[in-house]
């Protein structure tokens, strides 16, 4: 079976802001919908939505006054749910509620012909389960678009037990016409990117609730080292705590109460205080409009000079900022690279390192280096604005001046914060690694299909999997092996995939290639 053809009708039910806009793609791969609501006046609303976002893309020229006619021409209300008795595909876009899905889907089946496709855009409820009462539960599939359904890419193609492969491959098809990154996934519980993106927030919140570093340093470095387009705590403001909280403990209690997914308790007084976000104007941020902004605090030039620094050890992950130290005028590099150690950057009296997941403190007690200061990840460090560092307590104050001096130097805005395992960036890359390589070691899909589904549904800057393959795999290895001996917590035990991968001195990209 191969994509849907133009000729096939489209139903959709649920006129909400997903339902309209799932809608408005249909119609714009050129398929005629119909747009059912229990609530007539919502389908009006949602039409009338999708017309005036049409309206903005003619104002911007980046649509014909034509096309758009043309689109809403084949955009139809539907009163009745018998009006969808024609249609191929229909999709379901409704409450969250098992029990009115089955129910829709048991009247779709007296409904609508026998090749007619089944299709739930649910993000947490099992397609297993709401294809267990179906007479054919080989038919319905989940098709699970990201809000705003017209500009966000991914499309989760989700199977039930009982979906068949040429109905999944049909939606995967038509969804990849409709111009969708789409990707499979089996019916496990937050499918691909809400599962995968729990550490994202968690990690972050913990890094806070712990006082290694307050919110807006946390997502100023997010978004400026890490180059994601939000920090998790602007994130979970716009998402509405409620949501975002509700969405965690339905993961949380799925995986039967895996520490992985573990609920805040930060994030769960927000909700009892109801602080939701944006749209209470209060949640980690004040949104009313008397509020100050608030901004990170950087920290203050040191006034010294240095001219001269040495690098030793594996720079495979930090080989960007090795480059740009030797793009750097006035500044003498002496480099001895041995791929038996991570690379150490000496410095006046510091010592400088990659962290690793171990306290700066105890990393500087175990290799018997007394002036160690640990830095934070970055996506590009030739790019990035600011660098994050964090002194062992034997470390000196000369030493944390001599580090600041150097990026300073190389024209860093720098963050000191405190001595936590694994800092911001490389912690939350590394815990989203893990995460992504347990949904490939479980079979809930492939390597490439984590990355895909990251970067289509929540933006992210590269693939999780990709990102850890230009650090080094080993390098997230010992991430996570540091912060299991940091914390004692089976939440940041490695994954299985990750263990042997790093064993075989392989990387994901290795693994993908035998696939």
């Amino acid at each position: 079976m191969t994509a849907l053809s133009h000729a096939s009708i489209i139903g959709v039910i649920g006129a909400g802001t997903m339902g309209a806009g799932i809608a408005q793609v249909a119609a714009h791969a050129g398929h005629d919908v119909w747009l059912y609501d229990v609530a007539p006046q919502a389908v009006e609303r949602g039409i009338n939505q999708v017309t005036q976002g049409l309206d903005k893309l003619v104002g911007r020229g980046t649509m014909s006054a034509t096309d758009k006619d043309d689109l809403l021409a084949r955009l139809k209300p539907a009163s009745e749910l018998s009006q969808l008795a024609d249609c191929a595909l229909v999709i379901e876009v409704i409450v969250e509620k098992l029990d009115v899905k089955q129910n829709l889907f048991a009247q779709l089946e007296d409904i609508c012909g026998p090749e007619t496709i089944l299709a739930t855009n649910t993000s947490s409820i099992s397609v297993t389960s709401i294809a267990s009462g179906l007479k054919h539960p080989n038919r319905l599939v989940g098709m699970h678009f990201f809000n705003p359904a017209p500009i966000m890419k991914l499309v989760e193609v989700v199977s039930g037990l009982a979906t068949t492969q040429d109905v999944a491959s049909c939606i995967y098809d038509t969804a990849t016409a409709w111009g969708k990154h789409a990707v499979y996934t089996n019916s496990t519980p937050g499918f691909i990117v809400n599962r995968v993106a729990r550490p994202f927030y968690a990690e972050g919140l913990r890094i806070y609730q712990e006082g290694g570093a307050d919110f807006v340093t946390i997502d100023t470095v997010m978004r400026e080292c890490g180059g994601f387009r939000m920090g998790p705590f602007e994130l979970m403001d716009l998402i509405g705590h409620d949501v975002n909280y509700a969405v965690t403990n339905s993961v949380f209690d799925a995986y039967y109460g895996d520490p992985r997914f573990l609920p805040s308790l930060v994030q769960k007084e927000l909700v009892n205080a109801g602080r939701l976000g944006r749209k209470t104007k209060a949640g980690f941020y004040d949104y009313h409009e008397e509020a100050e902004t608030q901004q990170i605090s950087d920290h203050g030039v040191v006034d010294r000079s240095i001219d001269r620094v040495k690098i030793s050890g594996n720079c495979t992950a930090v080989q960007g900022l090795v480059d740009l130290l030797e793009k750097t005028d006035g500044l003498h590099l002496d480099i001895d690279e041995d791929v038996n150690y991570p690379a150490q950057i000496q410095i006046g009296n510091a010592t400088m390192m990659l962290c690793d997941g171990r306290f700066a403190t105890v990393r500087s007690r175990d290799e018997g280096i007394e002036n160690l200061i640990h830095f934070d990840l970055a996506l590009n460090y030739s790019l990035t604005p600011r660098i994050v560092l964090a002194k062992s307590i034997q470390a000196s104050e000369d030493a944390l001046k001599d580090a600041i001096v150097l990026f300073q130097l190389l024209g860093k805005k720098v963050n000191v914060i405190e001595d936590i395992p694994g800092l911001i960036v490389m912690r939350t890359l590394a815990m989203l690694a893990n995460e992504g390589a347990d949904a490939v070691f479980q079979q809930v899909c492939t390597i490439e299909d984590v990355d895909i589904a990251m970067k289509g549904g929540v933006n992210y800057p590269l693939g999780p999997m990709q990102w850890s393959d230009q650090v080094g795999l080993a390098t997230i290895f010992d991430t996570l092996q540091g912060l299991g001996q940091s914390y004692g917590e089976d939440r940041y035990r490695i994954s299985p995939l990750i263990l042997k991968t790093v064993a075989a001195g392989q990387s994901f990209a290795c693994l993908s290639k035998k696939r």
